[in-house]
């Protein structure tokens, strides 16, 4: 059974960077062919790809966040991290891990999810 669990702040501050890791169990995240996402929802909208790391360490971002979005994995520790860069309010949201069967851009499916972080960004 895979298993994926966010850390990091709950509270960024306007124009900081926020940075979450993805710890994942039960899996490798070098495992062929498999998809590593980061996918947020702000609050009253719906679900938001950001980026994804593939198996082979190829990342894919967004093109809507692409310029904020860096996602980086540390295969030692089995985890992949995301940076988004000058956050603002509009940044809030609850922020999901996710693992998609194939690493495609974007992910067509995920079959399992981390059970989310908030993350309030103050102003």
């Amino acid at each position: 059974q895979v298993q994926l669990q966010e850390s990091g702040p709950g509270l960024v501050k306007s124009s900081q960077t926020l940075s979450l890791t993805c710890t994942v169990s039960g899996g490798s995240i070098t495992s062929s062919y498999y998809g590593w996402s980061w996918i947020r929802q702000p609050p009253g909208k719906g679900l938001e790809w950001m980026g994804s790391i593939a198996y082979d360490g190829t990342t894919y971002y967004s093109p809507s966040l692409k310029s904020r979005t860096s996602i980086s994995r540390d295969t030692s520790k089995n985890q992949f991290s995301l940076q988004l860069s000058s956050v603002t309010p509009e940044d809030t949201a609850r922020y999901y891990c996710a693992r998609s069967p194939d690493a495609s851009d974007p992910p067509h499916e995920y079959d399992y999810w981390g059970q989310g972080t908030q993350v309030t960004v103050s102003s």
